[in-house]
């Protein structure tokens, strides 16, 4: 993976043309791989100008790697079709569920961290990694609820899965902040957990504070918002301990004008620059 690709943006409709047209000063884009499963529709063929410019990443939110059923070949075959036509440097999924009796679920759901899942999981993982023919990155969740037969620590869940099946991780920090915050555990400590060479790409993004009642509140993972301070101090963190990897700005509503979404992600490489006169 080319050390020069530091910076990219998600890639979303309202903004193909504009970057064709403006050519914006970022490393590459990253986009949801099941958008462009249709091999002619336009949005492939948007997909592909862009790719000529900029490198690609795909990152799939419906492989369901959690789930019991096993992936489902025929989404394995769309994704290794459009992995051939993009050439992509990078491809992702989510540890979560998403598939049940054959249909799918319009959401990422959690997994318990024991063994089970554990065993289920690696297997999944196993054969989308055989299939496609290279290893995938697994994103951390963002999680509003917590299993009451987990056995272990979902950072420990995920690095073990990582040594076990030669996968690497796709750390979404916004995820692990708040998951930190619904949960009350310490997200620097989760950080900190993780071996430097098993983080392959990171996510950053912005979330919404939901009051439940007067006593409750709850953090969503929206990406609807710039990412805030505490994020950010996250990142700091992550980028001293894990090099320079793919940081990647999500935002999937309310979305910006393009020059806003690229000044945000921006602010990463100045991050990335304090890191390396710290």
């Amino acid at each position: 993976m080319p050390s020069s690709l530091s910076i990219g943006v998600g890639l979303r409709h309202p903004h193909y043309q504009d970057v064709l047209e403006q050519r914006p000063p970022i490393d590459w884009f990253e986009v949801h791989s099941e958008n462009f499963f249709h091999l002619d529709s336009p949005a492939l063929d948007s997909l592909l100008k862009i790719r000529q410019r900029y490198p690609i990443s795909l990152h799939g939110i419906g492989l369901s790697l959690g789930s019991a059923e096993g992936v489902m070949h025929a989404h394995l075959t769309r994704l290794n079709t459009l992995i051939t036509r993009v050439e992509p440097f990078i491809i992702s999924e989510h540890l979560s569920w998403s598939v049940v009796a054959g249909r799918y679920i319009p959401d990422l759901l959690p997994i318990p961290y024991n063994q089970e899942s554990f065993t289920l999981i690696s297997r999944n993982i196993a054969i989308a990694q055989e299939f496609l023919k290279r290893p995938i990155l697994i994103e951390n969740p963002s999680s509003y609820v917590e299993y009451k037969d987990s056995d272990r620590q979902e950072v420990d869940f995920l690095i073990s899965l990582c040594i076990n099946t030669g996968c690497k991780l796709l750390l979404d920090i916004n995820n692990v902040y708040v998951s930190s915050k619904n949960h009350g555990w310490n997200a620097r400590d989760y950080i900190n957990a993780i071996p430097s060479h098993l983080v392959g790409e990171i996510h950053l993004a912005g979330h919404t504070l939901k009051t439940l009642d007067e006593n409750t509140t709850l953090l969503i993972d929206t990406h609807d918002d710039f990412v805030c301070e505490e994020v950010w101090a996250l990142y700091a963190l992550a980028i001293v301990r894990f090099g320079l990897v793919p940081t990647l700005l999500e935002w999937d509503e309310n979305i910006p004008k393009l020059d806003v979404l690229v000044q945000e992600a921006l602010r990463a490489r100045d991050h990335i620059k304090s890191s390396e006169h710290a």
